[in-house]
C-alpha cells in the first residue's frame, strides 16, 4: 500500500461526498482508485473533492473534482459545501477562495452552520454550455422523450454553471417521470457534446420548485447542487419564478440566489460521516474506529 491521505466520508443533503486532503503531495487521485473506492458500499460517493495546494495567488486550495466514474467534473456545489465545513473546522476560518476546472470561487460557513458558495455565473450561449448545433435561444431548445405528436417531456431550458445542464418543466410530481430511463439517453445525446446532467423540474410557487437529476457520470442523486442552481436561473429566465429560489431536491431544501451582479449564491447544509485514509494510487483504504465525528477531515483536522 503506497503512502496514504486523509479522507472524511461526508454528505450535502444526500450527494454522497468524499473530501481528501491531498496537500504537499505532488501526485493526483488515479481514476482507478476513484473508481474503486466508489464500487465499494462503505464508501460510495458521487463526488470526491481532492484538496490541492493552490495554483493560483490569492486562492487558498486548488480542488479536483473527480465523478465516480473516475473521469474529472467541473462544478459540485454540495461538494464544495463538505469541503468548506471539513476546511472550517480543521482551521477555524469561516471562508474560503477556492480554485476548480471551472474557475475560482468563494464560499463561507455561517454561524448556524449553513454554507453559501458563490457558483459564479451561468452562461446560456450555445456554445459556451455547449451545445452541437446553434440555438439562438436557450431557454427552450428542441429535444424531447417519446412520439413525435405527444411527447412525455419537451423544450427543456438548457445553461451552463462550470457544466452543462438541461432542464425539462413539468406541471405534475416529478416524481411521475421515470428519470432512470430516460436519464441516461439523455445525458449522451448527440446534442451535448461533453454529455449533460438532466433534471425534470415543476413550479411550486412563484419562489419555490422542486426538482429531481439525472447527474452526468453518476447518475440518480439525491441532490446535485449545481443543477438546482441552473433550474432557479433558467426558471428565472423564463419568467417562472423571481431571482431567489428553493430548490427542494429528494434530500432536502437548497436556497439559491442569483443576485444582481450575475453570481449565483447556493445556501444548504453538509453533514459529516466518518474518516479514514486511503491510497491514492489504488483506493485502498481504512476506518480511522478512532475519529471523533468531528466536522473534518480525520480525527483531528488534517495534518
Amino acid at each position: 500500500m503506497g503512502e496514504q491521505t486523509a479522507f472524511a466520508k461526508m454528505n450535502g443533503l444526500g450527494n454522497e461526498i468524499i473530501v481528501a486532503d491531498m496537500r504537499g503531495r505532488s501526485d493526483r487521485v488515479a481514476p482507478a482508485a476513484a473508481i474503486a473506492l466508489a464500487h465499494d458500499p462503505a464508501t460510495r460517493f458521487d463526488q470526491l473533492m481532492a484538496i490541492h495546494d493552490p495554483k493560483t495567488l490569492d486562492t487558498d486550495y486548488y480542488v479536483e473534482i473527480i465523478n465516480c466514474d473516475g473521469t474529472q467534473a467541473q462544478a459540485c456545489g454540495n461538494g464544495m459545501r463538505c469541503v468548506v465545513q471539513a476546511l472550517a473546522a480543521e482551521t477555524g476560518r469561516n471562508s474560503f477562495t477556492f480554485e476548480t476546472l471551472a474557475g475560482i470561487l468563494t464560499a463561507e460557513e455561517h454561524a448556524g452552520g449553513l454554507i453559501s458558495v458563490d457558483m459564479g455565473k451561468p452562461r446560456f450561449g450555445w456554445q459556451e454550455i455547449p451545445l452541437a448545433e446553434e440555438f439562438h435561444d436557450t431557454r427552450r431548445i428542441e429535444l424531447q422523450v417519446g412520439p413525435i405528436d405527444d411527447p412525455v417531456l419537451h423544450s427543456p431550458s438548457a445553461a451552463s454553471m462550470g457544466n452543462p445542464h438541461a432542464i425539462f418543466w413539468v406541471d405534475r410530481d416529478v416524481w411521475s417521470y421515470e428519470l432512470e430511463k430516460f436519464g441516461p439517453l439523455l445525458e449522451n445525446h448527440p446534442i451535448f457534446p461533453e454529455r449533460a446532467n438532466i433534471s425534470i423540474a415543476q413550479i411550486t410557487a412563484s419562489d419555490a420548485l422542486t426538482l429531481r437529476t439525472w447527474e452526468r457520470s453518476a447518475g440518480l442523486t439525491l441532490a446535485c447542487g449545481s443543477a438546482a442552481c441552473a433550474a432557479a436561473v433558467s426558471a428565472a429566465r423564463t419568467d417562472r419564478t423571481g431571482r431567489n429560489v428553493t430548490v427542494t431536491v429528494p434530500g432536502g431544501p437548497l436556497l439559491i440566489e442569483w443576485r444582481e451582479d450575475d453570481h449565483v449564491l447556493m445556501t444548504g447544509p453538509a453533514e459529516w460521516e466518518f474518516a479514514g485514509s486511503f491510497d491514492p494510487a489504488t483506493g485502498a483504504w481504512m476506518r480511522d474506529a478512532d475519529a471523533a465525528p468531528l466536522n473534518a477531515i480525520g480525527k483531528r483536522g488534517v495534518a
